[in-house]
């Protein structure tokens, strides 16, 4: 089975930049859902983005127009770019492959100082 490691999570003034990977253990091409999703302590985890094995791609209102998901099918590789970050962003980001019941990565923190 595929495993998930997400990276690229840290501290970030707020309207700065990140940008997380998930490296997949084996192909991800033929995964048709990859997603990202995030949490913070108290709170159920959340939608950020899903990435379909078409292309196609779903945001949550939240980060409309802010973030990006990506893949690099060479690389085994997703990506979430994350622009104009904002203090609520602040969460442990978690990489899913296969939606809920699915595969999921150890989740990296992201912290955004206001």
């Amino acid at each position: 089975q595929v495993q998930l490691v997400e990276s690229g999570g840290g501290l970030v003034q707020a309207g700065g930049s990140l940008r997380l990977s998930c490296a997949a253990s084996g192909s991800i091409a033929s995964i048709n859902g990859m997603g990202w999703y995030r949490q913070v302590p108290g709170k159920k985890r959340e939608l950020v983005a899903l990435s379909t094995s078409s292309g196609n791609t779903h945001y949550a209102d939240s980060v409309k127009g802010r973030f990006t998901i990506s893949r690099d099918n060479a690389k085994n590789t997703m990506y979430l770019h994350m622009n104009s970050l904002k203090p609520e962003d602040t969460a442990v980001y978690y990489c899913n492959a296969w939606g809920l019941n699915g595969v999921w990565g150890q989740g990296t923190q992201v912290t955004v100082s206001s």
